[in-house]
C-alpha cells in the first residue's frame, strides 16, 4: 500500500456520484479545466479544476445519469431517470434545450462544436439532435441486424462517446456488445462482443483509446474500431507479450471504472463496486502500483483530468475525491510537502 495520502472533498451531493467528466485543456500553458459530476439527487454540478464548486444545473426531476462538456466548455449535456435529455448554457446555468424521451437517458454525448447531441439509455435507442433545429425529430441509429425491432443495442445503452477526430460514434450495452457509428450515414460500420456485462466506457481524448470494463477485465480500445476480423474482445494479453493497440487485463476485483493516464500512458486508475479503494495499476502488466482508502462506499467512476496531474473519483457515499499523481508536489490547492 502506498505511504498515508489525504485527497481533496468535494462535497455537496446528497446520493451517490455515478459519473465524472473533466473538460478538455483550455489552456496548454495553464492549468485551466472544468468538472462535471451525475449524480443520483437529481443535481449535477459543475466545478473548476481546484475542484471548487462553480454552480449546479436545476431542472432535472430524477436521477442524472451523465453529464457531458462541450469542447469549449460553454456548453453541458445532461441525461436522466426523468425520461429527458437537456442541454445548458453553463455560463448561466440555464437550460437550452429540454428533449424528452420515453424512457430513462443513461448516457449523452454533445459534438465538439456543440451542434449535436447524441443519447441514450433505457430504450434501446440512440438519437441523434441538430442543435440548431432543436423542435426537429432526431434521427436514429439502428443496429445492422435491427430487424423490425429498431433498436440499436438489445439491452439498455450504458455509455456513448463521440469521436472528435472523425464523424463517428462508439456505443456499449446490457447486451454485452461494443458498436461503431457513422454518423454521416447514421450506419453501423463495426462492432464486438464481450463477454461481461460492460460496467462502463469512457473515452481518454488524448490517447484516443477507449477505456472499457466488464466484470473483472479492463479492456483499453482503439477509437477509431479494432481490426475488421476482431468480433469479439481478445482474451488478457499474455505478460511475456508487448501490448499492442487493444489491450486486455484481468484484475482480481470487479473493476466498476477505468482511466488512463492522458499524457505518460503508463498507468490506469480504477474503482470497483465492492470496496471503497482506488487503485493505480501499470498499463503493460496491470500490476498494482498504489492503493487509496478515502471513499465510504463502493466507487462507482473515476477519470485522470486532461493534463494528467490528478484523478477524481465518485462513489457511493455520495462525495468526489481529488487525488494527486504525484503526492507531495504543489498543484492546485495542494501545497508542496
Amino acid at each position: 500500500m502506498a505511504a498515508r495520502f489525504i485527497p481533496l472533498t468535494c462535497s455537496g451531493h446528497t446520493r451517490p456520484v455515478v459519473q465524472l467528466s473533466f473538460s478538455q485543456l483550455q489552456d496548454e500553458e495553464d492549468p485551466n479545466y472544468l468538472l462535471v459530476s451525475s449524480c443520483k439527487d437529481g443535481n449535477p454540478m459543475l466545478r473548476d479544476w481546484t475542484g471548487d464548486w462553480i454552480g449546479t444545473f436545476i431542472g432535472h426531476k430524477g436521477a442524472v445519469w451523465s453529464t457531458k462538456l462541450s469542447a469549449d466548455t460553454s456548453k453541458a449535456a445532461t441525461g436522466s431517470a426523468d425520461f429527458t435529455a437537456k442541454v445548458w448554457d453553463t455560463y448561466t446555468g440555464g437550460v437550452l434545450h429540454s428533449f424528452p424521451h420515453n424512457h430513462i437517458v443513461r448516457t449523452v454525448s454533445i459534438s465538439p462544436n456543440a451542434s449535436h447531441l447524441l443519447t441514450a439509455g433505457h430504450e434501446k435507442k440512440i438519437r441523434l439532435f441538430d442543435l440548431a433545429k432543436p423542435d426537429a425529430e432526431p434521427s436514429f441509429l439502428y443496429k445492422r441486424d435491427a430487424g423490425d425491432a429498431k433498436v440499436s443495442h438489445d439491452g439498455t445503452i450504458k455509455s456513448i462517446v463521440w469521436d472528435r477526430a472523425r464523424a463517428m460514434a462508439v456505443s456499449c450495452g446490457d447486451d454485452k456488445m461494443v458498436r461503431w457509428w457513422d454518423l454521416r450515414s447514421q450506419q453501423e460500420t463495426h462492432s464486438m462482443s464481450v463477454p461481461d456485462p460492460i460496467t462502463s466506457m469512457e473515452l481518454s481524448v488524448p490517447m484516443e483509446t477507449l477505456c472499457l470494463t466488464a466484470g473483472k477485465t479492463v479492456a483499453f480500445i482503439p477509437l477509431e474500431a479494432p481490426p475488421s476480423n476482431t468480433s469479439a474482445l481478445p482474451t488478457p494479453t499474455r505478460s511475456d507479450v508487448e501490448p499492442g493497440p487493444l489491450h486486455v487485463l484481468k484484475l482480481p476485483y470487479n473493476c466498476s471504472s477505468a482511466s488512463i493516464h492522458p499524457v505518460w500512458g503508463d498507468r490506469f486508475v480504477s474503482g470497483s463496486s465492492d470496496d471503497p479503494w482506488v487503485r493505480v495499476h501499470g498499463y503493460q502488466h496491470g500490476e498494482e502500483r498504489e492503493m487509496y482508502k478515502g471513499h465510504h462506499g463502493p466507487v462507482h467512476c473515476i477519470e485522470y483530468s486532461p493534463d494528467g496531474e490528478m484523478y477524481a473519483s465518485g462513489s457511493e457515499d455520495g462525495t468526489i475525491r481529488l487525488w494527486q499523481t504525484t503526492p507531495g508536489k504543489a498543484y492546485g490547492l495542494w501545497r508542496a510537502a
